[in-house]
Formats: C-alpha cells, structure tokens, sequence
C-alpha cells in the first residue's frame, strides 16, 4: 500500500496532508505556524503531527512553497553575473548584479549572426569568480539555437565551478530581454532553493523514508527534486497553483471557480475541464516580467491575518500581522498587556498607533541595519512591545519609517487585530484565544458608534465583499473594476450570477459562506478539508504536464519546403510540412509519457490533449508561418485505483 505525502510551505500556516494512491482517499491532515525565515521549523512541526503508521508508508513527498516569490518580492537574492550575447536591446536595467554583453547570437532560424566572443566570456567569469554565486546566460535567439548559451555554460563552469542558467532552458517564449531577467532571478535562487531542497532531503531520510520528492509549479504541475534546484523560478506562485489543483480535488469538480483565503491575501482563479488557465505572457513577480508560465490569477491584499486598523474610518490591511488570538498562545503575558496598553487620542491615530498593535523580533538580521534601525532592534525583544512600551524605552515614539523598515526585512513581526480575531469575537472560528480577541475588538470599537458584536460583523462583512470584488474583477477582466466595486459597497439591490460553482478553500472560510451568497448567485462549495487545499493541490499537481513545439519555414522564399522544429529537445529540420507535424506530435507525446512516468504514474493514466495555433497573414496559401503544437497531459484519477 503506497501513500504520498503532501506539504504546503507558505502565508500563516504550513499544512500536511497524506493520501492514499489506491483510491485517492485523504488519511490524515495537519497544521502548523509557519515559521520564518527557516521554513523547515513549521514544516517539521506540520510532518510530527501526523500518524506514524501512515508517514512509514510514504512513497512521494510533493512540496509547494513561497520561498522563490518572497525572495524575489524581498530582494534577498544571492549576487549573479550575467552574460548576455548578441545584438541585444536593453529597455531598462536588468536585476543582475554584474552585466556584460559579448558578441554572438542567431537569427529566427536558428542560424548563427555572428561568432561568439569567447575571449570577453572567460575574462568576465574570471573577474567575477570571487564576487557571484552563480552566472545567468542569455543568447539572441537562444530558443531557435541555444548553441552559443550551451558553449558560455561550458566555459564558465569550468572556470569557476560556479551554477549557470541558460535562458533557452526556462522558456521556449521570443523575448529576449524577458528571458534574460528570467534566468537571472532563477541564478539568484539556485542558492537559497538549494539549501531547502537539501533540507527537505535530509528530513525525508531521517525519518528513514524512501519516497521521491516533487516540487509543484506555477503552471499546476509538478518538477522533480533535481531539476527545481536547476530551475527554482517555476516555484514562483505556486501556492496559487496548489489551491486551484486542490480545490478541483477537494470538491470533484474539473470546471470551477476558487476562492483561496490565505493569512496574507485572498487569491481567485478558474479551473476549466481540469486545466487551470494560464496567463499567456508570463508570470509578474516583483515588477519582473518573466517568461515563466503561470496560473492566471488575481490576488487581493485581504487574507485571515490582514492588519485591522482605525483612522477616520475601519480599515483592513494590505499589511499582514499575527493575529491577537494567536499572539497570547504563543506569549503567555500578552493577554495582559494588550489589557493594560493605554488607548491612544483620535488625532494620534496611525497605522502603526494603534490600541492593538506590538511589535517583537522574529532573530532575523536586517541587511546592513542603519544606526536607528540597531538601536530599535535593541528595544525590542522576544517579547511583543506596544508603541508605548517602546516609548517609556527610547523616551520617544519610533519612527515609521524604521518600522516599516525592520518589519519589510523580518527582523521583526507586527502584532495587531485582524479578521481571524473578528471571527474569534463571532464564535465561528475559535482555535486561539477568544479572550484576548475580545479584549482588542473592545479597544478598538470605541473609535466606532457599534458596539463589539456589531465591529466585528461589519469586519466579516467586508473581508466577503472584497472576496466577490476579487472574484468578479478577475472574471470581467479589463471591464471596469469601479463599477463592480461600487456596486457591492453602496449596496445596489442586483446580484451577480455565475454558472459555475464557486469552491472556497481557507482555515476559516466556512464562515464566510452565508455572506458569498447572499453577494453572489452561484453554488458556494467548501469542501470537507478546505482548510489543507493547498497541501492537497501539492499532491495532486503530479496529474499534469505542458509542452510546446513550434513548427517555421527555414526560408520565407520558398515557405512550402524546408521546416524547422524547434522543441525542448532541440532543434531538426525537415524537407516536408507533414514530416515535421508527424515528428512534433510523436516527440511531444514522448516527452509528456516520459515526463510523468518519473513522476509515478502509470502510461494507461494519461491522457493527452493537442491544440495547434497557426500564425499567418491575411491572404497567405501556404503553410503557416508557424504552427504551435501545445501538448497537455492529465492524469485520470481514475484509473490509478484500478
């Protein structure tokens, strides 16, 4: 009897879940604090809560993470050297450390423009041996020949010994300054996710487990252990992935709308015949359009744990705290303190001026702390301090700035009063400590002319509002984001109705059910473990593989002979269109087959689908300009249990 285990590493909690293969039944689920910023902590915590008798039988782990986006979101990226050759155009500056460009590169045919300058690449790897952790490359024309790419690899890494990225080998996509800042940032995590994926090894053999490990991508499917230390920008956003995957588990549904409500925001996507829509252009992380395909998704900054707060009006968020509910576990006096924190004058009110908002240290360093930033990380300690408590210590108030400063690098975690403590006050989610939840919502309801009860219910209300305006904004993309809104604050008597059942995936999100539908007219799902969604999503991410081949003419002279197919693979020329289509289908069905046999799974449980787009222009009667063949493999569930 096989069972796979899966983990999701990321926002408030990392969740466990262990599933059974033979009939895809969840055994056992756990929860813990995810901890920052080692990670390992929370997901050992999450692995010791489960049955013993289960975890011996394990055979797959499969882990979704947030550790590439919030390194690339915090810029905490190890240095990088980056080669780029060929005529290249360079719009704006490129997040590498060190630049240069050399001479080289290829035409859309693959053939070479001019030869590469070997020189200038061993002098640049030379200089920099010392000063980077790891190089990216990024030919012109790379996808069509990545020859020159795959000569600057070999070069540098007999030079330095140092990891190189290859811009070819993360996208297929033209673009070659998109491709470029790819492979850089995938260069600056190679460290950090080689770290974790060693982590992660060593904890699966210490507890004396012979399971293969998997990592889930942005895209909804899956990459084996080693390539994701090669490729760790295809982790990026895939906790929206594992919620989609999970989500469409959870519920049976293969067609359906998510609603994901995590700690830190709330995430919306659609799933459609099992195959979650991707956004075409590429994933956009920190400002950096990658040509990493990824879920399309929209992400709203209201989640579980989003700072409740009070100036003029009641706001929610964007910034994430820990719950007050949560603090008093995990600090015994706090309860007390939050008691006895005098309640600021009106005119005072800030984000950071608040009855219900303390600050303590996570032990993380900030990077090159100013003298300000030390002398606060002085103050405060391992026990959470008020703006007062930090004022009787400096005999004056901080500074928001350097609040903002430390808390953005981690050095320090915000405490404050958050919808998690608002449902705790409701009674309809009471897994930390009502007491203290109360205790804030009384504090700050004073600056309101509504009681506790009736605070903490406007809050509920909003957070399911924002969840429709998220959902509904994404839907009607590019339709007018205000009028949606408006309609939903000013309470217009209309109800939007949608035809596909909406699954809500999140610790507490059965509370916000009644609120969904009386917003929107669809069938509400929250499955039985919507809690652990994304942990499930990490698992069953494993049922889905991508590929594309494109298919050109050599020559536009004589666009009916001579094709080039340009593949993961590599590149082969054909004389015949027809040989070229039949070669592209038997090598992306082969690619997918092998691809998801490493993964586990039976060849009688994949299916796969081909869709061809064609590129040509009014009036041509030829062969296309170019054919993309898009090969997707699924896994039918189905008939893993037979």
């Amino acid at each position: 009897m096989q069972y796979s285990l899966g983990i999701d590493a990321g926002g408030t909690y990392t969740d466990a879940v262990i599933l059974r293969d033979s009939d895809s039944r969840i055994l056992d689920t756990s929860k813990a604090i995810t901890t920052y910023p080692d990670l390992m902590v929370g997901i050992r915590n999450a692995i010791d809560k489960l049955n013993p008798e289960h975890l011996s039988k394990v055979k797959l782990v499969s882990v979704s993470t947030t550790l590439s986006t919030n390194t690339i979101l915090e810029k905490t990226g190890y240095p990088v050297g980056l080669i780029l050759v060929g005529n290249y155009t360079v719009p704006r500056k490129l997040p590498a450390d060190y630049c240069i460009s050399v001479k080289g590169g290829h035409d859309s045919n693959g053939d070479e423009l001019q030869p590469l300058d070997l020189t200038a690449v061993e002098q640049f790897a030379i200089s920099l041996k010392k000063k980077v952790s790891a190089f990216a490359v990024s030919s012109y024309f790379s996808t069509r020949n990545p020859e020159h790419e795959l000569k600057v690899k070999e070069i540098v890494l007999k030079l330095t010994g140092h990891p190189v990225v290859c811009g070819y080998e993360l996208s297929q996509e033209l673009g070659a300054y998109e491709r470029a800042a790819t492979a850089v940032l995938n260069a600056q995590l190679i460290p950090i996710t080689y770290q974790f994926i060693h982590s992660i090894t060593a904890e699966i053999k210490k507890r004396k487990l012979d399971a293969k490990i998997l990592m889930l991508k942005c895209d909804g499917s899956v990459i084996d252990i080693k390539s994701a230390k090669l490729r760790p920008i295809e982790t990026i956003f895939s906790g929206p992935a594992a919620s989609i995957k999970g989500a469409s588990y959870l519920s049976g549904l293969d067609t359906c709308a998510v609603i994901d409500v995590g700690g830190t925001s709330t995430d919306v996507s659609i799933i459609k015949n099992g195959v979650p829509e991707l956004c075409e252009k590429g994933a956009v992380v920190g400002g950096w359009q990658t040509r990493v395909k990824a879920i399309r998704m929209e992400s709203s900054a209201n989640g579980g744990d989003s700072h409740v707060w009070f100036k003029k009006c009641i706001r929610i968020g964007p910034r994430r705290v820990m719950p007050l509910c949560v603090a008093a576990v995990r600090y015994p006096n706090f309860k007390e303190k939050l008691e006895k924190t005098p309640v600021p004058l009106r005119t005072m009110l800030s984000e950071h001026t608040q009855p219900t908002k303390f600050f303590v240290s996570t032990g993380a360093d900030p990077i090159d702390p100013t003298e300000s930033e030390k002398k606060l990380l002085e103050i405060i300690k391992d026990e959470p301090l008020s703006i007062y408590g930090i004022l009787n210590k400096m005999n004056r108030f901080p500074s928001p700035a350097v609040l903002d400063s430390l808390i953005q690098q981690r050095a320090i975690q915000a405490i404050g009063f958050t919808p998690t403590d608002a449902l705790h006050v409701l009674g309809e989610y009471t897994e930390w400590d009502v007491e203290t939840a109360q205790i804030g919502a009384k504090k700050l309801s004073r600056f309101t002319l509504m009681g506790v009860h009736a605070f903490c219910k406007k809050i509920k209300q909003q957070i399911a509002k924002n969840m429709v305006y998220s959902l509904m904004s994404f839907i009607l993309e590019g339709r007018g984001k205000e009028g949606i809104k408006k309609m939903l604050e000013e309470d217009v008597p209309v109800q939007y109705k949608l035809n596909i059942p909406i699954v809500l995936l999140g610790g507490p999100v059965k509370a916000y059910y009644e609120e969904i539908k009386g917003l929107i007219d669809a069938e509400v799902i929250v499955p039985e473990q919507a809690s652990v969604g994304n942990a499930v999503g990490a698992l069953v991410g494993k049922g889905i593989k991508r590929i594309e081949i494109i298919i050109r003419p050599s020559s536009m002279e004589n666009p009916d002979q001579n094709f080039l197919v340009f593949t993961p693979a590599g590149r082969k020329k054909f004389e015949q269109y027809s040989m070229a289509i039949e070669y592209s289908h038997k090598t992306g069905e082969e690619l997918i087959l092998d691809s998801m046999k490493d993964f586990g799974l039976p060849e009688g449980s994949i299916k796969i689908s081909t869709n061809m787009e064609y590129l040509s222009p009014p009036g041509w009667k030829h062969t296309p300009m170019e054919t993309k063949m898009i090969f997707v493999g699924i896994c039918n569930p189905e008939m893993l249990t037979n």
